[in-house]
């Protein structure tokens, strides 16, 4: 059976029709019934259908019959944008193929070479296709030879389809059963499962997303989670359609899913392998050689979380496990302020990253928010020679025991029309970045690569949208870690009312500290609500406040009900007034909404 298996998944920049080509293999392999077809068929979350994007990785179980044998196709939809790319690290790693999707009317984008090196890391057999042939625009000859300069790939190797009239389809498919090799397990040696994603069932607890890579397991099976060293039973075993379905047996090469009963949401990770209890008694303990796993993932953003309603805490710490389960790639440790409460110090891939989080986390679990205004991770050198790094403005220690401060850089790879260069070129050297030794690498006479390192503090909020205003949409961008820098940064605080406000404080750059203060008071007051008494916005380098902004007060008017009679009944009733405002100054609080923590970000 194992040689009739093919294990792939599609990889591709976001909005280049990945989910729209998973649709119609769906269809033509008779995976889902034509009466419950819709739209992006694999995004199950709600999120992912409003925003049209991809978030979580999908696996799905289909069959497909050439020339009279039929053929197991295990398929997994990954998302596109870089902010999750370690939900496709993962799910390349349980194949041994990829489709490599290309728009043919905007071809060869950012995200598309990062995909491709991933896959390439992994040994796995690449399929070019050039999608959306169908539409008017489509340049499919010229998308094909940026494959094959990119690629390397002969003229006869590409695909060419549309996923959304199914046009090359079928072609698809049997290129998958010619060219994908059939996974390698060995049926016979000792149960080793990979665990690539899980997810959290409130009635049967954890299930983990696994691929079996030698042996089988079946059902009531007593198996044993190596990293955490948990045994127990394995309650279900079977496959994606793409909801679950049983079966009796998973063996190598398979995708599939177990559900072991497990109400510990720290047993089953991600990267873990799953095999045997048997094989953990007397000598048979040598037998099993636990997989590799997955690269430690480093977030490039890290915000606070807190509830509102400090009581929710038990609840937000339960969603915040059941949501690691869901998202390897979210970090997240308890931390404590004095203004919030209890909460958590969160890492995210991106700001988009962020979003979803925080989205979930309202939706999912109807949890009430505050989250900080997101920061980067600095080095700080003291003067007594301890370095540690920060997460968080409030962790900046006293400027004068700092020695100095290193901020991370990242690699950042640009890939636009020649058109545009000039205006992406001055938008890059604003934010501080400078070209790296490749500097310009053309793909054709038309579209060019920069390649440029910069600090990721600059490009983490709106460098995209920029990117995108100035570009008129046709750039994309790429990043990744690359080292740190020393840099000139500070602390600037936000007072509200006389009141430092934690969650605004932010760290900048100290040459731009006066203007990002001026532009996040003038925000903040058209955000803020206002109060019956006068509310000051004030900007503070440590006691030094640098900008102000006044929101006038709602004023009733107390006078009205006066139908004549002496002015000193008018005055009297003014004065009363005037006392009451200035009693209300001293005492009034006013709430800071969540668009109020993200203004601190539009710096510019």
């Amino acid at each position: 059976m194992q040689h009739l298996i093919r294990n792939f998944c599609i990889i591709a920049h976001i909005d280049h029709g990945k989910s729209t080509l998973a649709d119609r293999l769906l269809e033509i392999t008779g995976t889902v019934d034509k009466r419950i077809m819709k739209a992006q068929f694999l995004d199950q979350m709600e999120l992912e259908r409003e925003r049209g994007i991809t978030i979580k990785l999908q696996p799905v179980r289909m069959k497909y019959t050439v020339h009279d044998t039929e053929y197991i196709l295990n398929l997994i939809d990954t998302p596109g944008h870089v902010d999750f790319s370690y939900e496709v690290s993962r799910s390349l790693q349980a194949c041994e193929g990829a489709l490599l999707l290309v728009d043919a009317t905007q071809g060869i984008q950012a995200q598309t070479l990062a995909h491709l090196y991933l896959a390439l890391e992994h040994n796995l057999e690449i399929i070019p296709i050039v999608n959306k042939i169908d539409l008017p625009a489509a340049q499919p000859q010229k998308v094909s030879e940026e494959l094959i300069k990119i690629l390397g790939c002969a003229l006869d190797d590409i695909l060419y389809a549309s996923g959304k009239t199914g046009q090359g389809v079928p072609k698809i498919l049997e290129a998958v059963i010619d060219r994908v090799p059939a996974p390698k397990g060995n049926l016979e040696a000792p149960l080793r499962a990979l665990i690539f994603d899980s997810m959290y069932d409130d009635f049967r607890g954890v299930i983990t997303y696994v691929r079996v890579v030698d042996g089988q397991v079946h059902t009531q099976d007593l198996i044993r989670y190596m990293a955490s060293a948990t045994m127990t039973h394995a309650l279900e075993v079977g496959h994606f359609k793409p909801q679950l379905a049983s079966q009796k047996i998973l063996q190598a090469g398979e995708i599939g899913y177990i559900v072991a009963g497990m109400k510990q949401l720290d047993t089953a990770r991600v990267g873990d392998t799953v095999t045997l209890q048997q094989y953990f008694q007397g000598k048979e303990t040598c037998r099993v050689q636990a997989l590799s796993g997955y690269r430690q993932i480093k977030p490039m953003v890290y915000a606070s979380i807190f509830c509102k309603d400090g009581s929710d805490y038990d609840a937000l710490r339960e969603a915040m496990g059941k949501l690691k389960l869901n998202d390897a790639s979210l970090m997240f440790e308890p931390e404590n302020s004095k203004a919030l409460g209890f909460g958590f110090r969160c890492g995210f891939l991106g700001l988009l990253h962020l979003e979803i989080i925080q989205e979930r986390l309202r939706r999912e679990f109807d949890l009430d928010l505050i989250v900080t205004a997101p920061s980067v991770a600095y080095n700080i050198f003291t003067n007594n020679g301890d370095t540690q790094q920060i997460h968080s403005p409030l962790e900046l220690p006293d400027p004068s025991s700092i020695e100095k401060i290193e901020e991370p850089w990242v690699k950042l790879d640009i890939i636009t029309p020649k058109t545009y260069l000039g205006g992406i070129m001055q938008l890059v050297n604003k934010k501080g970045g400078r070209p790296t030794g490749q500097g310009i690498e053309y793909i054709n006479e038309q579209r060019v690569i920069l390649h440029y390192e910069i600090p990721l503090a600059a490009i983490v909020v709106d460098f995209y949208d920029a990117l995108k205003n100035v570009s008129s949409g046709y750039a994309s961008m790429n990043y990744e870690l690359s080292h740190y820098e020393t840099a000139d940064v500070i602390r600037l605080d936000i007072l509200v009312a006389g009141e430092r406000v934690e969650p605004l404080a932010s760290i900048v750059y100290r040459k731009e500290a006066y203007y990002a203060g001026r532009k996040i008071v003038a925000a903040l007051k058209d955000i803020l609500p206002r109060q019956v008494f006068e509310v000051r916005l004030q900007a503070a380098l440590g006691s030094k406040i640098i900008a102000s902004e006044r929101i006038a007060p709602l004023r009733k008017d107390v006078t009205a009900k006066l139908y004549g009679g002496d002015v000193t009944r008018k005055r009297k009733l003014l004065e009363k007034q005037k006392r009451g405002k200035k009693r209300l100054r001293a005492q009034g609080k006013v709430d800071i909404p969540q668009e109020a923590f993200f203004a601190v970000l539009k710096k510019e």
